[in-house]
């Protein structure tokens, strides 16, 4: 006799403690008023006090120019000449130059690299971030474009000392037309802000990401962020529909556009998303935001093995088909974290593995019908151990914490080696036990995690603090291993400064010679974002 199995929106938080799927009767008037209140939309953004309190506690890093061998290149040195220009240009207020504001500034949320900026710039909009880049140019002053200061490679925070650009103040959403679904904003708008508003028109922000309360738009796309909604709605290069940016000799390209097809020669707008401001500043922004779900579901899997994990999304994918919206794997060692860390509580009892499946429709009985069936099936088989499933907001948004804190509970350690990396599913889950009996007793805890809808996987090594040690058993082997198995050494964090050297596992000699030809003409003087993505000359 199958198992019954249907989704849950009734009764109590203490209920998620149930270890069978449970049958409960699904109340209409509920569903209608979640559905016309928007409340069945997607959780919430988590907000950004979680990532900032986990990193308080942290020793400030070492300089980067002491932790790993890089050179200055030959810029010029900030003056006090210099300091006047931009007030001229932006007002004093919007020019920091003190050490308490700018610190912050100058280290990365993971403290693994820090730069000493005496400046930073907070423009407002595109016209003075190319003028300022205009100067900065002449002068030959470096720039450091930056967001949320959310990324995981460096490549948001100087490397030495140049001038920090950030994008906070440019914050502006311009429109969102709930008919085309097109947003356009400017780029240090928060994501989760952008969700928001989005929803609020009965759209949905194509992109989702764990640091989704303090991340912005523009960092977003200038580094093709993956997040978990890849496997429904594709990657930025898709949903981004046009783009403003400023160039290193401070002209505008307007490169905007409101529509799906625009098919007139070179796509210029594909050279600013995913090169993580070492081609130009973006500035603008157009993204094309789908009509929300009415109906989403989330389900909570306990699996015995990876093998299990593989054979779970391929049924998700047969089952679930046009419906599926995410698909994430999690081990037990990233979940014990988040849910220490955090004093969060699992649904469900210990596994080895664990997937959280998300779907999205607009029938609600269609949906809990394929739902249904797809997990039925799956525990017939004995693939799907347990879980639990629900439509409820609340319960959907406590299942989903448990997946986006990972990132911030791993780093309670003390430091952790983040790597992002895409692997062909047969090998997905193999590189972390071979991490894992690398590096021994070195590493407090080595986990993995990740969209194992779209091969990327979180490998994640803990330690109580950086040591030359660790670091050399764990580079080059990581990206050696996962070159060998023609993966990617960078699956939607980008390049920034720590994995420049290894960008040549992924890319031939031929493309890294057109890579550093664009960067040349585009950038003459290299003054945009140096010492990252390229490996330096």
């Amino acid at each position: 006799m199958s198992p019954a199995v249907a989704l849950d929106v009734s009764g109590t938080e203490t209920e998620q403690n149930n270890r069978r799927f449970f049958l409960t009767p699904i109340p209409t008037m509920l569903l209608r008023y979640l559905a016309s209140t928007g409340k069945l939309l997607r959780h919430k953004p988590i907000p950004s006090l979680a990532r900032q309190l986990s990193s308080t506690h942290r020793e400030i890093p070492a300089l980067t120019k002491e932790r790993y061998p890089v050179q200055r290149g030959q810029f010029a040195e900030v003056t006090n000449g210099d300091i006047a220009k931009f007030e001229s240009i932006l007002g004093g207020s919007r020019v920091l130059t003190q050490s308490e504001d700018i610190q912050g500034f100058n280290i990365d949320y993971l403290g693994s690299v820090r730069g000493y900026s005496r400046v930073v710039l907070k423009p407002k909009s595109t016209g003075e971030v190319a003028e300022i880049m205009k100067y900065c140019n002449e002068r030959r002053l470096a720039v450091c474009p930056q967001g949320g200061n959310t990324g995981l490679v460096g490549g948001s925070v100087p490397v030495f000392d140049e001038v920090v650009l950030s994008l906070q103040l440019m914050d502006k959403i311009e429109q969102i037309d709930e008919y085309s679904g097109i947003l356009v904003c400017q780029a240090g708008c928060v994501l989760g802000t952008l969700e928001e508003k989005a929803n609020e028109k009965g759209l949905v922000m194509p992109l989702d990401l764990g640091a989704k309360g303090s991340c912005h738009i523009g960092g977003n796309v200038s580094t093709n962020a993956g997040g978990l909604r890849l496997v429904r709605y594709g990657n930025l290069h898709g949903s981004v529909l046009g783009v403003e940016a400023v160039t290193a000799e401070g002209r505008i390209m307007d490169l905007m556009s409101n529509f799906k097809k625009d098919n007139t020669g070179y796509h210029l707008k594909h050279l600013f998303i995913g090169s993580e401001g070492t081609l130009g500043i973006i500035t603008r922004l157009s993204i094309f935001c789908p009509t929300a779900s009415k109906s989403v579901n989330v389900a909570f899997l306990g699996l015995e093995s990876f093998d299990a994990v593989r054979s779970t999304f391929l049924a998700a994918k047969r089952g679930l088909g046009e419906i599926l919206s995410s698909c994430e794997m999690i081990d037990a060692l990233s979940l014990e974290a988040s849910t220490t860390h955090f004093n969060l509580q699992s649904p469900i009892e210990k596994y080895p593995f664990y997937m959280l499946i998300e779907t999205s429709g607009s029938n609600m009985n269609h949906d809990e019908e394929k739902l249904t069936n797809f997990l039925e099936s799956s525990m017939e088989q004995g693939i799907v151990l347990d879980g639990t499933v629900t439509n409820e907001p609340t319960k959907m948004r406590n299942i989903w914490k448990l997946r986006e804190l990972i990132a911030d509970s791993l780093i309670n350690d003390g430091y952790c080696f983040k790597y992002d990396i895409s692997l062909p599913l047969d090998n997905f889950y193999d590189i972390v036990l071979a991490v894992r009996d690398r590096v021994g007793p070195l590493a407090t805890k080595v986990t993995g995690y990740g969209h194992v809808g779209d091969s990327n996987l979180h490998l994640n090594v803990s330690c109580e603090k950086f040591t030359p040690e660790i670091y050399k058993l764990l580079e080059p082997f990581v990206y050696e291993y996962t070159s060998k198995l023609r993966g990617s050494v960078s699956a939607e964090h980008g390049i920034g400064f720590l994995k420049t050297k290894y960008l040549k596992y992924s890319k031939q000699p031929e493309s890294l010679a057109l890579m550093q030809q664009m960067k040349q003409m585009m950038d003459p003087n290299g003054i945009l974002n140096p010492y990252k993505v390229l490996p330096q000359a």
